[in-house]
């Protein structure tokens, strides 16, 4: 095998590995970002269509061109057969050369063989402009289509991102509510506050039992002394009026 060959063989194994590798590397990026691989094939497709359409504006006027080259022609062959008698006149009455006639006979004959050609050219301009107007027309409606479905692919994407979305609210609201039937049941937080609370209400009656016990003492205090003034005090009710006029006046009883 030569170097020629040797290289051609390599260089159709790198373009066919690589080529496969770029278009699963193209595959992964359409997967993980698919707006802007979209973004990207409209981008492509468009600037498809554009220097589709540059083409066409050339075409249209090279076809306007070799139009007006073709009636341009067909005039002046026209307007020279008209002439040709009047110039026959001429020269029969020796008012125009044979060396004029002949050029002007030389001219008119070189245009009507050219004539065929331009109306060939003219053709082949057309034909050349009616098959790009169907390529941008077909590069048109694809783009139209592709727009179309890229806008449904789009809303089918984000309808899905939006039902994950509420799968996902939905199972944390359902996590949320198992925790709450969690602590309904079994909780070592609310274990520990329970506990908590009740230790605290142990003291406050702890609390509340000495107090009374250092209030026994003053309350049976009070309670004697109560009745000792009640004793030492004799009712009013059994004071004579007498004694009780005595008692006003100071005098003894």
């Amino acid at each position: 095998m030569s170097n020629t060959q040797g290289w051609g063989l390599t260089a159709r194994l790198v373009s066919k590995h690589f080529g496969a590798l770029g278009e699963r590397i193209a595959e992964a990026i359409a997967s993980f970002d698919p707006e802007t691989a979209t973004e990207a094939d409209r981008d492509r497709l468009a600037d498809t269509l554009r220097g589709t359409a540059q083409k066409l504006a050339a075409a249209r006027a090279a076809y306007e061109k070799e139009q007006r080259d073709v009636r341009e022609l067909r005039t002046l062959i026209a307007n020279d057969e008209q002439a040709a008698g009047t110039l026959a006149e001429r020269l029969a009455a020796g008012k125009i050369s044979e060396a004029t006639i002949t050029l002007f006979c030389d001219e008119l004959e070189a245009n009507k063989a050219r004539l065929p050609q331009e109306i060939q050219e003219e053709a082949d301009a057309r034909e050349y402009m009616d098959e790009l107007q169907k390529i941008v027309d077909a590069l048109s409606a694809q783009l139209a289509a592709f727009d179309a479905a890229a806008r449904k692919a789009m809303q089918a994407l984000a309808t899905a991102r939006a039902q994950k979305d509420l799968q996902e609210l939905r199972g944390e609201r359902q996590r949320q509510l198992d925790g709450l039937k969690g602590l309904s049941g079994r909780s070592s937080a609310l274990d520990a506050l329970s506990k908590r609370a009740q230790k605290i209400a142990n003291e406050a009656e702890g609390l509340r039992i000495v107090a009374d016990i250092g209030q026994k003492p003053l309350d049976q205090k009070a309670e004697l002394d109560a009745i000792r003034k009640s004793v030492s005090q004799p009712e009013q009710g059994a004071e004579s009026a007498l004694a009780r006029l005595q008692r006003l006046a100071g005098a003894p009883a």
